[in-house]
């Protein structure tokens, strides 16, 4: 994986949607090896990306809270 991946979850507030997609796709680019699907692999590559964005949704509903280190 690479280190470029910065952190989604932050202690001052929830993640947007946007972050989620982001990470959701960042993410499956880079387990397929692909920028950007072929046409046939167009579908796939989207419908992945929703389900790792779902599994990311219900993972921050259900974290504890992270406490900051001061």
């Amino acid at each position: 994986m690479c280190r470029s991946i910065k952190p989604l979850r932050l202690p001052d507030r929830p993640a947007t949607e946007q972050e989620i997609q982001e990470a959701a796709l960042q993410y499956v680019r880079k387990v397929s090896g692909y920028r950007k699907p072929s046409k046939t692999n167009e579908e796939v590559f989207q419908r992945a990306v929703d389900e790792v964005a779902d599994a990311t949704r219900k993972m921050l509903e259900i974290l504890s809270p992270i406490k900051s280190v001061d």
